[in-house]
């Protein structure tokens, strides 16, 4: 029991799916900076977003907490996180995609979107904030009521990406990083630049935390330049930095 006890991780946090790749290469990327000394390689659960949020207000024993900046923020409305150790982790954009070897929509402009979401038989769309956007954009366009029968959200941690590759459905919008490099699935472009939605994601320690010092460490490291090339690796883009 002992020997289990000591590889459990010391540090423990929680994210949305859309981080999920990117933290873990991140983790991995401690792990060899520590390079066998002592030191704290954590252990991250990436869940729904808003199940994620919902834990971490409910207790949950964990040192960090990585969302979208929306749902940190309220969290330290509330008093689950400390918003004096938040950090940028990245931003990321919408997408659309298609499954493997489907034909290409056109996507230059809102009104081409428009066009490839009244045609589309089955749309799959997310509980996260590219699932929100979504809704906010059909009901721009008049066809809220229309497109509901068509409509297929994917459940909570289920990545819109997993119903285009078995083909429940033929467009998909959801975070470019949970598009990219999936089997199954190409994706058709970003969303223009006039309806697109660049999504802050952040992390915190959480406020009951008996190790800031040891999460703090680790989210600097997420945060700083050289894990740029990561972020990008999973179609991510830098946080902003130079403030002040």
């Amino acid at each position: 029991m002992a020997a289990i006890m000591a590889r459990q991780p010391a540090l423990m946090g929680i994210s949305s799916m859309a981080t999920r790749l990117v933290l873990a290469d991140f983790v991995e990327a401690w792990r060899s900076r520590l390079a066998g000394d002592e030191g704290t390689v954590p252990y991250i659960e990436s869940v729904g977003g808003v199940e994620a949020a919902r834990r971490v207000a409910e207790g949950e024993p964990f040192d960090f907490v990585v969302l979208a900046d929306d749902a940190l923020a309220r969290l330290g409305v509330q008093g689950h996180v400390d918003l004096g150790t938040r950090v940028e982790v990245a931003r990321s954009g919408v997408a659309i995609a298609v499954p493997a070897g489907a034909a290409l929509p056109g996507l230059h402009d809102e009104d081409a979107v428009r066009r490839a979401v009244q045609e589309a038989r089955r749309i799959g769309y997310s509980t996260g904030p590219s699932g929100a956007h979504l809704a906010k954009l059909l009901d721009r366009w008049g066809m809220a009521q229309t497109v509901t029968e068509r409509l297929v959200q994917a459940p909570p941690g289920v990545p819109v990406a997993a119903l285009l590759a078995r083909g429940e459905v033929e467009l998909g919008f959801q975070q470019f990083s949970e598009l990219v490099n999936v089997p199954g699935v190409q994706i058709a472009g970003a969303l223009p630049d006039d309806i697109q939605l660049v999504t802050v994601f952040a992390a915190a320690c959480t406020a009951a935390t008996s190790q800031r010092l040891a999460a703090q460490g680790f989210l600097d490291f997420v945060a700083a330049p050289p894990g740029d090339e990561i972020r990008q690796r999973h179609g991510m883009e830098a946080p902003v930095r130079g403030h002040g």
